[in-house]
């Protein structure tokens, strides 16, 4: 079986946010400003990158995030509203690698890439003693 086979290179994702004080660095780290905060920039790359395929995937199938590679361009302070897209850009037998952006209006403020492997949930669990 091929689980990706209704995957293909193009699809897009999206997820739109606006910036709240939990998502900034600040909210982390006291002393320093309250921007929107690398980690979570890169955790709403991942969300839209896993939307774009989750209803694609056999019952019983998820993606997981293996490798981030991005750089974050630019800060942006709590209110504004942060557009994040991802886009398939290649299909390997067990994973996925989408081209990711964040855009703050206009503005590009992070962009790289994120890949994703899709595993089988049960025998995933199965293997570290969750049931």
């Amino acid at each position: 079986m091929n689980v990706l086979e209704k995957v293909t290179v193009g699809i897009p994702g999206e997820t739109v946010v606006t910036v709240a004080h939990d998502m900034t660095v600040q909210h982390f780290l006291s002393s320093m400003p309250a921007v929107y905060a690398t980690p979570v920039m890169i955790l709403h790359m991942e969300k839209a990158s896993t939307a774009s395929i989750a209803d694609l995937l056999p019952d019983g199938y998820v993606s997981v995030g293996m490798e981030v590679n991005v750089r974050h361009l630019a800060a942006t302070p709590v209110g504004r509203t942060v557009r994040v897209t991802s886009r398939v850009r290649q299909i390997d037998a067990k994973s996925v690698l989408f081209d990711v952006e964040a855009w703050d209006g206009s503005r590009k403020i992070g962009d790289g890439t994120h890949r994703r492997g899709v595993i089988n949930i049960a025998a995933f669990e199965k293997r570290f003693g969750v049931s």
